[in-house]
């Protein structure tokens, strides 16, 4: 293998798949604790003596679980984006083994 296929992997698809799968992991916990939010703050809306407070601590945790979630689905989507640049590039490689 040449240098430029080296380069093509550990600059672009390695590290692509990398930040893609660690962004991956950590954004389904993420999830799942977004979803107990809603299902918290929902139940608190529908209680009949919530104070505000209570709403206002339950909407930012949610919140929190929301942008959590948009940063890890945003890191999924830029190192899939690296990743495909590097596959395209190993193969639009010229083929100079004949």
């Amino acid at each position: 293998m040449g240098l430029r296929v080296w380069a093509l992997l550990l600059f672009a698809v390695l590290p692509g798949a990398f930040f893609a799968g660690i962004s991956a992991y950590w954004l389904f916990p993420d999830w799942a604790q977004l979803q107990a939010s809603q299902k918290r703050y929902a139940e608190l809306a529908n209680r009949p003596a919530v104070t505000a407070t209570d709403l206002m601590i339950a909407e930012a945790a949610e919140n929190r679980h929301r942008i959590n979630c948009l940063a890890e689905g945003v890191g999924v989507l830029l190192g899939s984006t690296i990743l495909a640049v590097g596959i395209h590039g190993l193969c639009v490689l010229p083929d100079r083994s004949r």
